[in-house]
């Protein structure tokens, strides 16, 4: 027997990992959300006060009966009740709450699959959010930083979408390994999402030079690399571990993926990190007769604009993805 390991219906919840499982599939919960569910399972038959949820859960903090409500109202939708005939948590009107399963003492089981699939889930909604941000950063650069005409705009696109991908890719996979090593906490996703992207950064910062070099003899300048990855991959996690671990709805949580993208690409671009379009301007340089354009623009607004607009997008590209995915997700 393992302590804090509870078991009640299909699902069993364990306390010290903060995860809740049903039939092996791990359910995706907020924090304070699993917090309240713990407090109702570990006092089965017994009034939880409003008051006492107040005092627990939100620790003081001031907030409206709603949010009691909304978290009631989230937790029976997870474990499939009803509040009209309810199987887990049943309605004192005007005093609480009361958790009125059969709760056993669990043992706790290695459950790969909720783990494997939510690391999955991880993993294809970043990459499909690098891809909505490469067709939206690709169009609108392929739109401003050319001579204009089809064929110079749709390479530009393509480029941007393989990049964006890409990245995407690698920093959902270091986060959907975090997520299977430590259960998606915090410091695991955003560790994760930091070397996913300072990996993919710096390979493809060596092959662009290596391969510029080879094809070209011209040795490109700095250029975007393994310092704005690990950037990109930092406002990625804390965005989706904000959305991940605190009950934001999905305008707040994109909002979120906005600001902590601005903050972050903002701060490195400022100490001298690269954002992909100097990356353009330093190409154009090395190369007058392409047909980018995009040099002066980056002069006469600052690279900081340029690396705050990016960051913004990839990061609330990548946070819209995810919470598509999750709310997409089916529940058993």
């Amino acid at each position: 027997m393992t302590e804090g390991v509870f078991q009640f219906g299909d699902f069993v919840l364990v306390e010290p990992a903060r995860t809740l499982s049903r039939n092996g599939e791990v359910q995706d919960l907020g924090s304070r959300y699993f917090d309240a569910l713990c407090l109702l399972v570990r006092h089965p038959d017994e009034l939880i006060t409003k008051d006492r949820f107040m005092a627990e859960i939100w620790s003081g903090v001031p907030v409206t009966d709603e949010a009691l409500t909304q978290c009631i109202r989230t937790l029976r939708r997870t474990l499939g009740d009803d509040a009209g005939k309810p199987r887990y948590i049943r309605t004192v009107p005007k005093h609480g709450y009361r958790f009125v399963a059969d709760v056993r003492a669990g043992q706790q089981q290695a459950a790969p699959q909720g783990q494997d699939r939510g690391a999955g889930h991880i993993v294809a909604a970043t990459t499909l959010g690098g891809a909505l941000s490469g067709v939206i950063g690709g169009f609108a650069y392929g739109l401003l930083a050319t001579t204009g005409g089809a064929g110079p705009v749709l390479s530009l696109i393509l480029l941007t979408v393989a990049l964006s991908v890409i990245g995407a890719a690698a920093i959902g996979a270091g986060m959907g390994v975090a997520c299977l090593v430590r259960g998606g906490s915090l410091s695991a996703l955003l560790a994760g999402g930091i070397l996913g992207g300072f990996a993919v950064g710096a390979a493809g910062q060596a092959l662009a030079a290596s391969g510029l070099v080879a094809i070209t003899g011209v040795a490109p300048g700095p250029s975007t690399g393994m310092v704005e990855g690990a950037g990109l991959g930092l406002a990625c996690a804390a965005s989706l571990a904000l959305v991940r671990h605190r009950e934001l709805r999905a305008a707040a949580g994109i909002f979120a993926a906005l600001a902590i993208g601005a903050a972050v690409m903002g701060v490195l671009s400022v100490a001298g990190a690269r954002s992909y379009a100097e990356t353009l301007a330093m190409v154009e340089l090395r190369f007058p007769a392409s047909q980018l354009r995009i040099g002066p623009m980056v002069a006469q607004f600052g690279a900081p604009l340029f690396a705050v607009a990016e960051g913004m997008l990839f990061a609330a590209s990548i946070t819209a993805a995810n919470l598509y995915v999750r709310h997409r997700s089916p529940r058993k």
